[in-house]
């Protein structure tokens, strides 16, 4: 690249700015067939202009939409780079996309191209894109020559044959930024909607350059952080995270769910981003091995693990850094603090020997680990204290695509625990109630946002878009949260329908109540898991048919309705029947089949469960049925 300074306006100047000023740093490192690669910013420069180069001599231009159908790899960010170059709008998505909502974004989105990771992808889809017309060409990441004369399928192999670059072709890689502003949209992404139909989000430049500048700041980034990457890059979490380690100079490691653990003790990053399943993951693993090899170790474990929290508790309460939603009189204050400071000069001797401990465990994860971004879902508060205990800083962060994702996060200059931190900067956040009203701190109600992250509103859906925000132009987040009295969020619930699986995986309940009510037996049905590893359900019998349908499979339908619902026989025959409708082949997804169920022994009534117009009232059904929920998803 020439030594001419550029801009740090869009997204594609910031590319260009890292690719110049780390051009010899080492960007990514990743593997091929157990070989280990690295690529250094100026390679991701430069493969990123001859594929920009090859799109564009296929009419890939601005504004063009191309659905981007691959998971985690170095060719999914020259991909992107290539086509926010051009200005083209990126629709991405996961290789594991069944067919039917493959088809419903591409026809929504008016995708004119389609980059598919593999040539199995091109084969499990192949029937259905045979029947889109708008077309033009398919382009595969992995593969050999597959273009033939007549057809429009190209492989990388077949583009990217010449690899010469001149200075022209530099220099017009460059000026494609001029092209560009900040309120053009780079990508637009598609997540369920509360109708079944999935939403296309529009993210602009601006959006996602909010993140870049905004979020370094927040977890005090350096160039000489060093991330392992495991999350799909096509989701905004870690889409995000990648394009603020790229502005700062990082080294990202692409690992996997096999490799990780290995790949936290060989790399040492300094930087993980995670969702709370992943976590779940660990401490179980940690525990089950701890009890397996000595039961004696495991409960030593677990007792230095307690008085850790214990005392960071403590800690934290007498210095101020516990959430607080109503303000405490000097006295009480006073004698909280007193009393903290007592518990915590008992405990330090204990503290000291289990932080000495602990730091032990810090090797599992390279040893260099100063900052954990958890996000995706919400952090369940043992985890929190768990990570917290062992020694690790966790940044329990909240956001959400339609802010490309940030809202708020509990930064490295925030020491209020318990809660997601302060709204990040520059942005206008507000609990309402049912009313509109602004409600003050501690009252629960909705979490509503003005900022530059904002998208502008869902590709062709007026009627969502008008949901979406209010009068005076604040985004309707759908969650509901409180305010501490110093300005932390916590998150309470959930009002609008999607559940977020602690994996971060996003699932629409209705479209999969709706297919679960076909069944003659089934009444009505709700959806529960937010947060949770899987699936479950809440079912409504119709009992005189459930009676119909075990008694056509065994003889047990005899029972009494209190009985019949707690039959393990009964529960084990529902869910299976459940989960066949719940098939891949249907057009559902491998997490979307249920984990577990529980049958209820009564209807839900209106006014209570429901409202006048029939609708699920999903928090009070949650919280009315809490502890069922949580046995049923333990």
């Amino acid at each position: 690249m020439p030594d001419a300074v550029l801009n740090k306006g869009t997204l594609f100047d910031m590319l260009l700015n890292s690719c110049q000023e780390y051009r010899e740093r080492t960007v990514f490192i990743y593997r091929v067939d157990n070989t280990e690669l690295e690529v250094s910013y100026a390679k991701l420069f430069d493969d990123a202009l001859i594929l920009a180069k090859a799109f564009k001599s296929r009419k890939v231009g601005h504004g063009s939409k191309v659905m981007l159908l691959s998971d985690n790899r170095y060719g999914w960010m020259v991909t992107d780079f290539a086509l926010v170059s051009l200005g083209a709008i990126s629709v991405p998505r996961g290789s594991d996309t069944p067919t039917r909502e493959l088809e419903f974004i591409l026809q929504h989105a008016d995708c004119e191209f389609l980059v598919l990771e593999t040539e199995q992808l091109l084969k499990a889809h192949e029937k259905m894109l045979k029947g889109l017309k708008n077309l033009k060409s398919i382009f595969i990441i992995e593969g050999g020559k597959t273009h033939r004369w007549f057809d429009h399928i190209y492989s990388y192999n077949d583009i990217l044959k010449n690899r010469k670059i001149t200075a022209t072709d530099t220099e017009n890689f460059i000026a494609q930024r001029y092209a560009l502003n900040l309120d053009d949209v780079f990508t637009l992404i598609y997540t369920s909607g509360t109708t079944g139909v999935p939403k296309g989000v529009l993210l602009t430049h601006r959006n996602i350059m909010y993140n870049v500048n905004t979020l370094p700041e927040i977890i005090d980034l350096s160039g000489d952080d060093r991330w392992v990457s495991i999350l799909p890059s096509w989701h905004i979490f870690e889409r995000a995270v990648e394009y603020i380690a790229l502005s700062k100079g990082c080294c990202i490691v692409y690992s996997s769910v096999k490799t990780f653990a290995a790949d936290l003790e060989k790399y040492q990053p300094t930087m993980v981003a995670t969702v709370p399943r992943l976590w779940e993951s660990m401490y179980s693993k940690i525990n089950q091995k701890l009890e397996k090899e000595d039961p004696r170790k495991a409960r030593i474990f677990k007792f230095l693990v307690s008085i850790s929290a214990r005392y960071n508790y403590l800690r934290r309460m007498f210095h101020n850094q516990l959430p607080v939603y109503h303000r405490v009189s000097f006295l009480c204050r006073t004698w909280q603090k007193f009393s903290a400071l007592v518990k915590l000069i008992l405990l330090a001797p204990l503290n000291l020997l289990a932080k000495k401990k602990l730091s032990l465990v810090q090797e599992k994860f390279g040893g260099r680990l100063r900052m954990a971004i958890s996000g995706g879902g919400s952090l369940p508060a043992y985890l929190d204290e768990w990570i917290d205990a062992i020694g690790i800083r966790i940044v329990n962060a909240y956001g959400m695509t339609e802010c490309a994702p940030a809202i708020a996060g509990r930064s490295v200059s925030c020491d209020v625990f318990g809660t997601l931190g302060p709204p990040t900067k520059n942005t206008d956040l507000r609990i309402a109630g049912d009313d509109g009203e602004v409600l003050p701190a501690g009252e629960v109600g909705e979490i509503q946002l003005k900022g530059e992250q904002v998208f502008p509103g869902y590709y062709k859906n007026e009627e969502e878009n008008i949901k979406a925000f209010t009068a005076d132009g604040f985004f309707k987040t759908g969650d509901l949260g409180k305010l501490t009295v110093t300005g932390e969020l916590v998150i309470t619930g959930r009002s609008k329908e999607i559940i977020v699986l602690a994996s971060g995986e996003n699932i629409d309940p209705s479209r999969i109540e709706s297919e679960i009510t076909k069944l003659p037996f089934v009444s009505d049905a709700v959806l529960v898991g937010q947060d949770k590893k899987g699936l479950g359900a809440l079912i409504v019998p119709d009992f005189e048919q459930l009676r119909k349908f075990i008694n056509d499979k065994f003889e047990s339908g005899d029972q009494e309705d209190d009985k019949l619902v707690s039959d393990k026989q009964v529960l084990s025959r529902v869910k299976t029947e459940i989960n066949r409708l719940l098939h891949p082949k249907h057009g559902f997804k491998p997490f979307e089949k249920m984990q577990n169920i529980h049958l209820l022994d009564k209807e839900f009534k209106m006014g209570e469960e429901l409202t006048n117009t029939m609708k699920k009232k999903r928090h009070v059904i949650e919280t009315k049925y809490r502890e069922v929920i949580a046995k049923l998803l333990k």
